[in-house]
C-alpha cells in the first residue's frame, strides 16, 4: 500500500514538472503542429494585356454629298475586317432570302428602240403574287416619275405590265419569255405601240 502511494505521487511529480502541451520526441504531427510556419505569399500572376479597344479609323470630311445613283463612290475610308465580315454575312442572309422568290423578283429595265426607259423594281413572292415599281429613266429626279405597277400578269410564257403616269397616260407592255432570260415583245405608251424588249439590270 505504502508502494502504490509513493508510486502515484512520483508520477505526479513528473506531471507537475513537464510542461503542459510537450510533445513526444517521436510525435511528428505533434512537431508540426506546435512549429510556427510563416504565411505562404501568394504567387506572383503575370498580367498579359488584352488586344487593345476597337477605333473605327477616321472618317474624310464630306465636302459634297453623295447621292444614291452615285455607285462606286462613298466618303467612307476603307472598310475594315469587321465592316467586311459584317458585310459578307448580310450578302449570304440576302442570297438565302432570294432562294425563296419567284423568277421576276429583282431589278428590271423596260427598253425601246435601243433605250433606256423604265426601270421596274419587282417583288416576286413565287405564290402568283408580284407587285412592282417603276421610275421614268428620261426624268431622273423628277417627282412624277416614278410609282407603282398597277398590274401584272403571268400566264405561260407571256408577262403583261400595266401602268399609269401622272399624265394619265397608260403605260402597257405585252411581251414573251426570251432565251436568254429576258422578255420581248410589244410595248405601248400614250397610243404609240413600239418593239420592246425587257432585261434584268
Amino acid at each position: 500500500m505504502r508502494l502504490r502511494v509513493v508510486l502515484a505521487a512520483g508520477f505526479a511529480i513528473l506531471l507537475a514538472a513537464a510542461p503542459a502541451d510537450a510533445q513526444p520526441a517521436d510525435d511528428p504531427i505533434g512537431t508540426l503542429l506546435e512549429t510556427p510556419t510563416a504565411p505562404a505569399r501568394p504567387a506572383a500572376v503575370e498580367v498579359i494585356p488584352g488586344p487593345p479597344a476597337y477605333a473605327p479609323p477616321p472618317r474624310p470630311p464630306l465636302t459634297a454629298p453623295v447621292h444614291v445613283d452615285e455607285t462606286g463612290k462613298s466618303p467612307d475610308a476603307e472598310p475594315t475586317v469587321t465592316d467586311l465580315a459584317y458585310e459578307s454575312r448580310l450578302r449570304a442572309s440576302s442570297a438565302s432570302a432570294q432562294r425563296f422568290q419567284g423568277p421576276l423578283d429583282g431589278g428590271w429595265t423596260l427598253a425601246a428602240a435601243g433605250s433606256d426607259l423604265y426601270a421596274l423594281q419587282l417583288v416576286d413572292r413565287g405564290n402568283g403574287v408580284v407587285e412592282g415599281a417603276w421610275r421614268d429613266l428620261r426624268r431622273r429626279g423628277a417627282l412624277s416619275g416614278s410609282g407603282f405597277v398597277d398590274q401584272i400578269e403571268t400566264q405561260g410564257g407571256d408577262l403583261t405590265l400595266r401602268f399609269t403616269l401622272a399624265s394619265g397616260a397608260l403605260v402597257e407592255a405585252v411581251l414573251h419569255a426570251a432565251h436568254d432570260g429576258a422578255w420581248t415583245g410589244e410595248f405601248v405608251e400614250a397610243g404609240e405601240r413600239r418593239p420592246a424588249r425587257l432585261s434584268r439590270k
